[in-house]
């Protein structure tokens, strides 16, 4: 089932509400350069991993293109610092959500046992855990919170992926191919 975010006049309370690490909101943020908005699973899962790896490698490119790194995150401070610098993302902008307020406030439901659990998520885990070397570690966060990527621009979402399964990998390049100047 797809979740739709929610409707415009909503948006722009929730991201001011989301303060990132460096003191600034989302919204502000959003207003300076768009931003790509990826709230991930906890820590302790692959495809968690597997996304930072993912945005580690595109997030240069990115920021060339005039595209911001803001990740949502249910671990403590040390915690997330230790998962960005393992990923090269030392520095990237975040939110630390523990009691998953923001995930909610977005339309980013908990999963259900097929959405985490199903055979089409144990293969996929099967491949990005065992075969490139991201197998589950130790959770940090909950792990039933679904997560999703938002492409905010002037505090209104341009376009998103809410995760149906929580093996999904979004195509964070089709994502802010819309901000994106010719």
């Amino acid at each position: 089932m797809q979740v739709q975010a929610p409707a415009p006049s909503d948006v722009t309370g929730i991201l001011n509400e989301m303060v990132t690490d460096r003191g600034r909101t989302v919204d502000a943020a959003s207003h300076t350069q768009a931003v790509l908005l990826v709230f991930l699973r906890h820590f302790g899962c692959t495809f968690c991993r597997e996304a930072l790896s993912d945005l580690s490698q595109k997030r240069e490119s990115y920021q060339n293109e005039g595209i911001q790194l803001i990740l949502v995150h249910m671990g403590k401070e040390e915690e997330a610092l230790r998962y960005f610098h393992r990923y090269q993302l030392d520095g990237v902008e975040h939110v630390s959500d523990p009691e998953c307020r923001f995930y909610a406030a977005m339309g980013l439901a908990k999963g259900n046992f097929s959405q985490l659990f199903g055979l089409q998520v144990m293969l996929r885990g099967v491949q990005a855990g065992l075969i490139h070397g991201r197998a589950i570690a130790r959770q940090i966060g909950d792990g039933f919170q679904m997560p999703g990527v938002f492409l905010i621009q002037n505090g209104m979402v341009r376009d998103q992926f809410v995760h149906k399964l929580a093996s999904d990998r979004p195509n964070y390049d089709a994502l802010v191919s819309c901000c994106i100047l010719p």
